[in-house]
C-alpha cells in the first residue's frame, strides 16, 4: 500500500497562491487516480480535485474550476495541487488521497495539511 504526506499549506492572503504536495512512498503513485478534497471546519470533507493515473484526464469541483490545478509527476512520485486566485472560502485542511482502479472510494489518505485564506 501506499503512504501519502502533504506539504506546502500555510496561511495566505486573499487573491494569493500555494501549491500543495503530495509525497508518496510504499507504492507508485502511478498505479493509482489521484484526488484531492478539503474539510474546513463544521463541514463535510469535499471534492475538489482528481487525476488520471496518467495524468491525460483531470476534473475539479465547481467552487475551483479555473483556480486550482492538479497535476502530477510520476517519476517524482508526486501530485501537486496549485491554487492561485485563493479566496477566504478556500480555507480547509487539504487532503491528499489514491484511489485503484476499480474501487469505489479512495483508499489511502495523507495526514492533510492546512491552508489558511485571510481576508
Amino acid at each position: 500500500q501506499v503512504q501519502l504526506v502533504e506539504s506546502g499549506g500555510g496561511l495566505v492572503q486573499a487573491g494569493g497562491s500555494l501549491r500543495l504536495s503530495c509525497a508518496a512512498s510504499g507504492g507508485s503513485v502511478s498505479s493509482y487516480a489521484m484526488g484531492w478534497f478539503r474539510q474546513a471546519p463544521g463541514k463535510e470533507r469535499e471534492f475538489v480535485a482528481t487525476i488520471s493515473r496518467g495524468g491525460g484526464s483531470t476534473d475539479y469541483a465547481d467552487s475551483v474550476k479555473g483556480r486550482f490545478t492538479i497535476s502530477r509527476v510520476n517519476a517524482k512520485n508526486t501530485v501537486y495541487l496549485q491554487m492561485n486566485s485563493l479566496k477566504p472560502e478556500d480555507t480547509a485542511v487539504y487532503y491528499c488521497a489514491a484511489r485503484t482502479i476499480g474501487k469505489y472510494e479512495y483508499e489511502y489518505w495523507g495526514q492533510g495539511t492546512q491552508v489558511t485564506v485571510s481576508s
